[in-house]
């Protein structure tokens, strides 16, 4: 493979800090590299430097010569007043652009949904950031780097994204530099993987799940070097303390110096042990919508919702940029008033919201976050400790020098880790996720979904993270056509359903939802009788109550096996093989469910 770009004992420093020192790497044609790491240890100063935006201060950036090299960064770069035309395929006639299948691909993809002759200035940030992106792939480039390309784009905009990338060059050409937080994406499009940590780039091979195997390994070998290590000093320690008075008065820093290095062990790296939040007690009742709609002015947002949350339900909602998810979500907040139906509450319900904008966080900008947790209680108990706020808040990866930082001077990863803990310190018992992973390395992920692995709570989640929507949900729902459909197939059924519903067109909308309830219906249900139209939604009902009742089951034996004794192994495989059972015979029903409600229509 040839070589197209690299660095050679590359240094970067700033005033207050180190970002790389003498790192030395390289891309080739075939490559295809994601870049992880926590935020601000330097990934988009690395994209930067290889394309040759910031100027090292020391070492060296090679290129081939005549490499061509196309970079979306994540500032906002459109110019202004050109259309979305113009910034994309520039003053190209239409015969011109239109004939490159390519660049149709490229639209279809991006801005199928966009006026192209209409302003970038009048477009949101998540529609300029398409146009941008749609902008650099049209291009030729011999490497592609890529800054977070998935902000902004839904489920079916980076599953496009992943196969455009995966087929834009021959195997063994081109170079891709891919810097995001989306796992699965990592792992759609990435054979190898870049760790950007403590002033070096670590390279793995393979995509994200690979990279974890590898980390876990090398982070195993490092923890067995270093418990040989503090074995040493604890034998050097108990000589120094067994020896004469007069021997160990005069070495006293060696035992300070050995004290500390027995006391200073660092916790791994980014780890979480909120696993125990108390939570306030739920009742049966939580949120039920019942035939609930929204609509401003004209236009019919949702309709039709029939949605009866449970205790302890885990729930994504997915759907298209303007579907309505944020409006659901609203409704069952209180945030937004259905204009139909009606919303009914549980009395325990206290419900948090972890939502985009940090609006809570703006009322406090000018307090300090010190100042900010020390009016939360003093400590809460987790998992048998007593830990202050401060140290809740440094467990979620939030450095100690920042806790005297002004709220609004934070990142906005910063920003994320304390809007979550002021969320978790509030003790809702109904949680509602609103794009959380925006502004969050993969570290914050991976330990925000070992908290909510365990938060016993109702967990409502709208993410265009399908790793993230898979790893703490255990049911999906999908918003088409203004109405709540059930997924049984998760989000790869949510694709295939949009994919027959783009095929279909306008006049298949209504066959292709499947939606019960809804004002059209398919061309099998208008064969039916009256009769045997309502013994099928009879069945339907009844299948539901199956269902429902089912998973109930399914909590309590749940919370039972996390009360049983865990050295009775016996007992343990036999509560856990009946908990699977039951989630197959539910894994059927839902199949039944889907095949009444189709031919119901």
């Amino acid at each position: 493979m040839g070589f197209l770009l690299g660095a050679e004992a590359l240094h970067l420093e700033y005033p207050t800090r180190v970002v790389f020192d003498s790192v030395t790497l390289g891309v080739n044609d075939g490559d295809r590299i994601g870049v992880v790491g926590r935020n601000g240890d330097g990934k988009s100063s690395l994209v930067g430097l290889l394309a040759g935006a910031i100027q090292p201060s020391a070492g060296l950036v090679r290129r081939r010569g005549g490499v061509r090299m196309g970079v979306l960064s994540q500032a906002d770069t459109l110019p202004a007043g050109v259309t979305v035309r113009q910034a994309i395929v520039g003053e190209a006639p239409d015969h011109v652009w239109a004939s490159d299948p390519k660049i149709r691909d490229v639209l279809a993809g991006l801005v199928a949904d966009l006026d192209f002759d209409a302003s970038v200035d009048a477009l949101s940030g998540g529609q300029r950031r398409r146009v941008a992106l749609a902008e650099l792939l049209v291009g030729d480039w011999d490497v592609v780097a890529l800054d977070e390309p998935t902000n902004h784009l839904d489920v079916e905009g980076i599953t496009w994204l992943a196969g455009h990338l995966n087929n834009r060059w021959p195997r063994n050409a081109g170079g891709l530099l891919l810097v995001t937080h989306d796992r699965w994406f990592l792992d759609e499009v990435a054979t190898a993987t870049w760790e950007v940590h403590d002033q070096i780039v670590e390279p793995f091979e393979g995509g994200y799940a690979a990279y974890v195997l590898q980390r876990v390994e090398r982070d195993r070998q490092a923890a067995a070097v270093e418990a040989k290590r503090q074995n040493l000093m604890r034998k050097e320690l108990a000589w120094l303390r067994r020896g004469a008075p007069a021997r160990t008065s005069k070495p006293k820093f060696r035992i300070d110096a050995a004290n500390q290095l027995i006391e200073d062990v660092p916790p791994p790296r980014d780890r979480l042990e909120l696993s125990r939040l108390a939570t306030a007690r739920l009742g049966k009742d939580v949120v039920d919508l019942i035939d609930a709609g929204v609509r401003f002015g004209d236009h019919e947002v949702l309709r039709g919702i029939e949605w009866r949350i449970a205790p302890g339900e885990r729930t994504a909602i997915l759907g298209a940029n303007g579907a309505g998810k944020s409006t659901l979500l609203g409704l069952v907040a209180g945030t937004v008033q259905a204009t139909s139906g009606r919303v009914k509450r549980g009395k325990t319900v206290k419900l948090a919201v972890l939502d985009q904008q940090f609006d809570a966080l703006d009322e406090i900008a000018g307090d300090r976050v010190r100042e900010v947790l020390a009016r939360t209680r003093t400590s809460y108990l987790i998992d048998g400790r007593e830990l202050t706020p401060a140290q809740l808040l440094e467990r979620l990866g939030f450095a100690r020098e920042h806790l005297s930082a002004r709220v609004g001077e934070l990142s906005g990863g910063q920003k994320r880790r304390l809007q979550l803990l002021l969320v978790l310190l509030s003790e809702p018992n109904v949680l509602i996720l609103d794009e959380p992973s925006n502004d969050v390395d993969t570290d914050m992920l991976a330990a925000m979904e070992d908290l909510l692995d365990s938060w016993p709570g109702t967990l409502l989640v709208v993410s265009h993270d399908r790793y993230l929507v898979e790893r703490v949900t255990d049911q999906q729902y999908a918003i088409v056509d203004g109405q709540l459909r059930h997924l049984p197939g998760g989000v790869d059924e949510y694709l295939r359903l949009r994919a027959a519903q783009a095929a279909s067109g306008p006049t298949g909308e209504g066959a292709s939802t499947g939606s019960t309830g809804g004002d059209s219906a398919s061309s099998g249900a208008a064969e039916l009788s009256g009769a045997e139209l309502r013994a099928l939604q009879k069945e339907v009902a009844s299948v539901e109550r199956r269902i429902a009742k089912l998973t109930d089951e399914i909590h309590r034996a749940q919370a039972a096996l996390a009360e049983h004794d865990h050295t009775d192994y016996t007992g343990l495989a036999a509560k856990t093989a009946a908990i699977e059972a039951k989630q197959a015979q539910v894994g059927d029903l839902e199949e039944r469910w889907l095949e009444l409600s189709e031919q119901a229509g």
